[in-house]
Formats: C-alpha cells, structure tokens, sequence
C-alpha cells in the first residue's frame, strides 16, 4: 500500500462555547475523545466536509464567516491503525446546542485551565489542544 493510501484526509473544528470550554466528541464503539469533524470526501473543501459533518454528527451550522482557519496537521489515526490522518483544523464558536447524533456516541467539554482524564486521540491531544490554550492566551491578552 502506498503512503498515501495510508492517510485519511478530514477536516475537524476547535468547537468552543460562550465560556470557552472546548467540546469533543467520541464515535460509537470506540474509546478516544476527538475533535468534531470527518473525512472529506472526493470533490468536496476542507470547510464544506466540516459543516457537513457538524450537521449530520451534532445538529449544528457552521458559518464561514465565524470560522478560523488554523492549519494542517498530521497524527496518527485514533480507530484506524496504521493509518495517519491529514486534518484541516478550523476554530469556530459554538452556534446551537450540540446533540450527538449519527455515530456520536457522547459528547464532553473540555474547560480551560484543567486537566483532562479523557482518553484523547493523538490528533487532540498533540495538535488540538495545545492550538487551543495558546488561542486562549492570546485572546485574554
């Protein structure tokens, strides 16, 4: 298999609410806490994919005009072994209440300034979060 064969494009969103809690999601049948978001598929932008997948996993819009483009980064895949996934990170704000829906089994909030127990996918725990705590230092500037 070639290498790049072995990666999973998706696109994913640094979710956070009024007071600044960062909300993960967890997929049924699996243990990792991730950032909402999924796969693009064949034809479709970074952002379309995103607000597809907001839509059909936990019932949100999301506007491109509320959304920040963070970048590109690589971790190896939580649920897929072998793999490494290519994400496109987008941070918006929280517009409606999420409900888990189609393979969301839960939903958590991460708040600010604590430790998390929750078993974090690569991708978060390497990229995600650190993105969002210096986010968060540098709006309380």
């Amino acid at each position: 298999m070639n290498e790049d064969a072995r990666q999973i494009r998706i696109a994913a969103a640094l979710l956070t609410d009024a007071r600044q809690r960062l909300l993960l999601v967890r997929k049924s049948g699996t243990a990792w806490f991730m950032q909402p978001g999924g796969k693009i598929e064949p034809g479709e932008q970074p952002f379309e994919a995103l607000a597809r997948e907001l839509r059909e996993e936990l019932g949100l819009t999301a506007s491109l005009e509320a959304t920040r483009y963070c970048g590109r980064f690589s971790a190896p895949a939580a649920n897929e072994p072998g793999f490494i996934v290519e994400a496109e990170l987008f941070a918006l704000p929280l517009d409606g209440e999420a409900r888990p829906a189609a393979e969301i089994a839960e939903i958590a909030w991460l708040e600010p300034g604590t430790a998390s127990a929750l078993p974090l996918a690569p991708l978060t725990r390497d990229h995600a979060l650190p993105l969002w705590l210096f986010m968060l230092t540098e709006t309380s500037r």
